[in-house]
C-alpha cells in the first residue's frame, strides 16, 4: 500500500519544547538539514508534501524551489509557528495570507498547523483555509497530549464538520488527513517526530504495517530531526528527550523507512 509522506520545513527552534529558552539568534541550518533529507528521497524515489513555514520561505526561497523542482508538493505550514490559540481568527487569517502570497507560485492547497494546534475552540480555521482556496488539511492528531490533539477523530481521511472537529460531514469541502496512530486499547502516537526517534526501529516497522493492512500511513517529520550536531540547549529533562533523543541515528532510520515502505505526497490521496 502506499503511504503518505511529509516534511514540516521550520526552523529547529520553532519546536513547541525549545522556543522558551532560545533567547539569541542562532544558525538556522535550514540548508544543512535539508540537503541530505532531498538526498535519500531522491535515491529512493520518493516525493513527499513539504508544508513549509513562511518565515523559512521568505528567507529562502531558492530552497524552496529546489524542493519542487525535485517534485515534491509544496504546503503552507503557516507564517510565524505561533499556535493558533495564540493568533487567533484575525492574526491566523492575515498570516495565512502571507503564506499563500508567498508560496502563490507552487499550487498550494494543503495546510498544517503548527504543533498540530487545532481544536474545536478554533473551528474558524476551517472557514479560512476554504476563504483561500486549500484542498486539504492535515492537522488533527488523534491522540491527547499536553500540547495537542482530537482522540476521538477518525483515523482515516474524512471532511470535518464545522461542528466538531472529531465527527465525519460528508458535505464538507476541506479534507482532513489525520496523522496515524495505532490503536492499542487507546490510541498509540506513531506518526513521526519523536514518536518515530523513540520506538526502536522494528516495532516502529511492526505498527506501520498493521495500520497499512487497512489505510494509508500518514507520516511527518522535520528535517533538523536528521541533523546529528543540532545545537544542544540546556533544557529541562522532557524537553531535552523530546527534542534530542534518537537525533544521531534517525536519518539512517529514516533511510531504511522509505526501503522498506512505499510513500506519496498528501494531494495524492485526495478523493
Amino acid at each position: 500500500m502506499q503511504n503518505a509522506l511529509s516534511l514540516d520545513l521550520e526552523y529547529w527552534w520553532d519546536a513547541e519544547f525549545l522556543r522558551p529558552f532560545v533567547s539569541e539568534k542562532r544558525e538556522d541550518l535550514i540548508s544543512e538539514s535539508v540537503n541530505p533529507v532531498l538526498a535519500v528521497l531522491r535515491k529512493h524515489r520518493t516525493k513527499a508534501t513539504f508544508f513549509v513555514q513562511g518565515t523559512v520561505a521568505e528567507r529562502y526561497p531558492d530552497i524552496i524551489d529546489r524542493i519542487a523542482r525535485e517534485g515534491h508538493e509544496i504546503g503552507s505550514h503557516g507564517y510565524s509557528h505561533d499556535r493558533l490559540h495564540q493568533l487567533g481568527k484575525k492574526n491566523f487569517e492575515e498570516e495565512i495570507k502571507k503564506s499563500v502570497d508567498i508560496l502563490g507560485s507552487y499550487d498550494c492547497i494543503g495546510f498544517r498547523a503548527p504543533s498540530f494546534s487545532v481544536d474545536n475552540s478554533v473551528l474558524w480555521y476551517l472557514d479560512i483555509l476554504e476563504k483561500y482556496h486549500f484542498r486539504y488539511d492535515s492537522s488533527v492528531f488523534p491522540v491527547k497530549t499536553s500540547l495537542y490533539g482530537i482522540p476521538k477523530a477518525p483515523l482515516a481521511g474524512y471532511r470535518p464538520s464545522k461542528k466538531d472537529l472529531a465527527v465525519h460531514d460528508p458535505d464538507g469541502l476541506l479534507y482532513e488527513f489525520p496523522l496515524s496512530v495505532f490503536p492499542l486499547g487507546k490510541n498509540i502516537p506513531v506518526a513521526g517526530g519523536f514518536y518515530f526517534r523513540v520506538i526502536p526501529g522494528p516495532l516502529y516497522n511492526y505498527c506501520i504495517g498493521r495500520i497499512t493492512e487497512s489505510r494509508p500511513a500518514v507520516l511527518y517529520f522535520h528535517p533538523w530531526e536528521f541533523y546529528p550536531t543540532l545545537p544542544r540547549l540546556p533544557l529541562p529533562l522532557l524537553h531535552r528527550l523530546v527534542t534530542y533523543y534518537g537525533i544521531g541515528s534517525s536519518l539512517e532510520k529514516f533511510e531504511s523507512l522509505l526501503g522498506r515502505f512505499s510513500f506519496r505526497p498528501l494531494q495524492e490521496f485526495l478523493p
